[in-house]
């Protein structure tokens, strides 16, 4: 059987076996999984989640059960589905990502909803603060912002006569307030140019990598988004094509053939994630759960995409690397 089938086969058992427990075991506690993607992409992060909530005593299908609502990658069916679960007052909302968080807090301030996101959930106006979120919302963050600060300086330290660099990003005008600047007055620092390009479709995204080629881009950030882990194919093929360096946000694009990735242990935040579910399913409310913050990160260093590329990759850099693909 083919890896993907397997993945798809595995999403749809994760879809379909918990609500069959459920109905076997009417009594046990429902936790409701918000997500904007869908189950095969979401697989390997389930295990992690699902570990975190064994960790707490918690196992599906034993003593609690959990309905799934997948997007399918279209954010338009995020409200009809938060609301179903809402509808069903489940014991808890497990949101992947602010989106979901976001919206799944328009429509109950009574179900706890614990997320895992990229973005600052204060500045999002998902919580009043980190240590003390108040309402009815907490969860586990990896926060963007300071993750491609960190991101623009190691692909300037791997590109050093580079000048010009660009983002590829999705947010709305509110976050860019602050987004910008920060990135900005940090290209500025070590002494680079940097240029955001907006996209959030397969059509945006083949036009920015046309829009880099003519203005003659030395280097790509790509933001950590489930926006952009889902288009990752599209992403790595383009880069190769117009032999752009690009640093991404998880160990899965440089395995996949990106040339440098650089962010959140994936797993820890997905067990952290499955973790604070359990603790608010034992009773702890949201208000009391600071915002849990990633702690874990890893740098890997493609070296056969830098050899394609041409690019000499510092001893400095490579001493640096969690990992190097060799």
């Amino acid at each position: 059987m083919r890896r993907r089938q397997f993945i798809t086969l595995l999403g749809g058992a994760a879809t379909a076996w918990p609500l069959a427990a459920q109905a076997q075991q009417p009594g046990l506690p429902v936790i409701g999984y918000l997500s904007p993607s869908t189950p095969g992409e979401r697989a390997f992060n389930l295990q992690d989640f699902r570990k975190g909530l064994r960790e707490m005593g918690y196992v599906e299908g034993r003593n609690v059960a959990i309905e799934f609502r997948w997007a399918q990658n279209d954010a338009r069916r995020l409200p009809e589905l938060a609301a179903d679960l809402v509808r069903r007052r489940v014991a808890v909302i497990a949101a992947a990502g602010g989106n979901a968080a976001g919206i799944a807090k328009a429509l109950t301030s009574t179900i706890p909803i614990v997320f895992g996101s990229a973005f600052d959930p204060v500045q999002a106006g998902l919580v009043a603060s980190l240590n003390r979120p108040g309402g009815n919302l907490t969860g586990v963050v990896s926060l963007v912002d300071e993750i491609e600060r960190k991101q623009l300086g190691l692909l300037h330290e791997l590109l050093p006569r580079a000048t010009r660099f660009a983002v590829l990003w999705n947010g709305g005008a509110s976050r860019a307030a602050t987004y910008i600047p920060d990135l900005q007055a940090a290209a500025q620092s070590i002494g680079v140019e940097v240029e955001f390009q907006k996209a959030s479709t397969n059509a945006e995204i083949d036009a920015t990598f046309a829009d880099l080629v003519q203005k003659r881009t030395d280097g790509l950030v790509v933001e950590s988004l489930f926006l952009f882990r889902d288009r990752r194919p599209q992403i790595l093929t383009l880069a190769a094509r117009h032999a752009i360096p690009v640093i991404y946000g998880g160990r899965a694009d440089a395995e996949a053939g990106g040339l440098m990735s650089y962010g959140p242990n994936a797993t820890d935040n997905s067990r952290q994630w499955g973790i604070y579910v359990g603790r608010v399913l034992k009773g702890e409310k949201p208000a009391d759960l600071p915002i849990m913050r990633a702690t874990r990160f890893e740098l890997l260093i493609n070296l056969q995409t830098a050899k394609t590329l041409g690019i000499e990759v510092p001893p400095t850099l490579r001493a640096l690397a969690d990992e190097v693909i060799e």
